[in-house]
């Protein structure tokens, strides 16, 4: 049958050597997520992702108790696959959701998008093992040798995520939405949810007032 002789593309992913493209942070080997987009686009060049927002924030984050995660798909040969990551520092704790900021938004995303990728395959051997949300921690195939002193380069700072902000006021079409955002996240106070809408929004004076009193109703 012709189902038979089709060829699995999670077999032609994860059969891929990625060696020549491990990377060290630290004690950590992995894969970045530019490495990993970069070969698998050379292999399915209509592969896709998606960076989903909240519905009613419009932010690409999940607040989850006191922090966030980001929600990343990446699809390949029409099958989705998605990670949710915890915003996490260096130190891989989570980071309280009035501290996170734009940067530490962007690193989640792309990590999550590595890990999305590895999902359908690719580099998935890195990440066997694997007890938290972060960086691999065992690594099962063979190391990449470091570059020697003359011939390494230098990798170029990675520019973080931008987001164009829009006024917020009172009565425009994102006005339902943000109520039902504060309405959900009542517990967190008016500061912490007036800090999380202006990573989107310039939210006006009037605006703010009326969140104020939304968080005080019943």
């Amino acid at each position: 049958m012709a189902t038979a002789n089709k060829k699995n593309y999670y077999t032609e992913l994860s059969a891929i050597d990625i060696s020549g493209r491990i990377e060290k942070k630290g004690k950590f080997d992995y894969l970045s997520w530019a490495s990993a987009w970069d070969m698998l686009k050379k292999i399915h060049p209509d592969a896709n992702r998606i960076i989903y927002e909240h519905e009613h924030s419009g932010l690409p984050i999940f607040p989850l108790n006191n922090s966030a995660q980001v929600k990343v798909g990446v699809i390949v040969n029409g099958i989705e696959h998605i990670d949710m990551l915890p915003i996490i520092d260096f130190r891989n704790n989570e980071i309280p959701l009035d501290k996170i900021g734009t940067m530490d938004i962007n690193t989640a995303i792309q990590r999550s998008t590595a890990k999305a990728i590895a999902m359908h395959g690719l580099g998935l051997s890195l990440w066997i093992g694997e007890d938290t949300a972060s960086i691999p921690t065992q690594p099962t195939i063979a190391k990449a040798k470091a570059p020697t002193t003359a011939t390494a380069k230098k990798t170029p700072a990675k520019k973080p995520t931008t987001f164009t902000k829009v006024t917020l006021d009172i009565g425009d079409d994102k006005w339902d939405k943000v109520l039902k955002y504060v309405a959900d996240n009542k517990q967190i106070g008016l500061t912490k949810i007036v800090a999380q809408l202006s990573r989107k929004y310039e939210v006006t004076k009037e605006a703010k007032t009326e969140i104020g009193k939304q968080i005080k109703s019943k």
